[in-house]
């Protein structure tokens, strides 16, 4: 995973696409507000991979993330034993 600060996204790099989870940082959480696998690598598992690395990262900087793009929720909403990586509802 390549933590594109510059514009603010985390990525990977895979044959020549990047796939990215875009961010807002606000009061110290990261909101994701965007999630973007090239059709090319749809169905692989990238999307959900990515996020939990990101997840993972946000952990080791004692951060949480705030779900505001629809894949995110819905992982949020299946994934209930990670909760702890998110922010309460502002």
């Amino acid at each position: 995973m390549f933590h594109n600060a510059q514009a603010c996204q985390y990525e990977y790099h895979i044959d020549g696409h990047i796939a990215y989870i875009r961010y807002q940082e606000v009061n110290g959480h990261l909101h994701l507000t965007h999630t973007l696998v090239p059709e090319q690598l749809a169905g692989q598992g990238i999307a959900k991979a990515l996020l939990e690395a990101v997840l993972a990262q946000l952990a080791k900087e004692h951060k949480k993330a705030v779900a505001k793009c629809s894949y995110i929720a819905h992982y949020q909403a299946k994934n209930p034993a990670k909760q702890a990586l998110f922010a309460k509802p502002e």
